[in-house]
């Protein structure tokens, strides 16, 4: 689910004092262009939002969070991989020989798994 979001720039304005004293103006212009930005002193202070897109907002954030959870998950799993592989007595046994060849070894060393 994907909403376009417009610019808090772009969105109609209201003031404070209007809000306070015209609550059913904001609500309907809530509901035509599904949010207005409220000023004071003509800086944005906050957004109202409909419900609609208030709750397709905190699914996004929802799904993001899961996302990068899964993320996460993935990237420690590779770490605690690499660190598994390293740990090993062969790993020890394998850098020595490399430092002790200072560079002359046959068949070259690679570099990493992709190399």
């Amino acid at each position: 689910m994907t909403t376009d979001l417009p610019r808090i720039e772009d969105l109609p304005r209201r003031n404070a004092t209007q809000v306070k004293n015209k609550w059913g103006d904001l609500v309907r212009d809530v509901r035509a262009t599904g949010s207005v930005a409220v000023t004071h002193h003509d800086k944005v202070e906050m957004v109202v939002v409909d419900a609609a897109r208030y709750e397709a907002m905190t699914m996004l954030v929802a799904g993001a969070r899961v996302r990068q959870q899964e993320a996460l998950a993935e990237l420690t799993a590779e770490f605690d991989r690499r660190l598994a592989a390293l740990k090993s007595p062969e790993t020890r046994r394998r850098v020595e020989a490399v430092m002790a060849s200072r560079g002359r070894v046959k068949p070259r060393p690679k570099a990493g798994e992709s190399f």
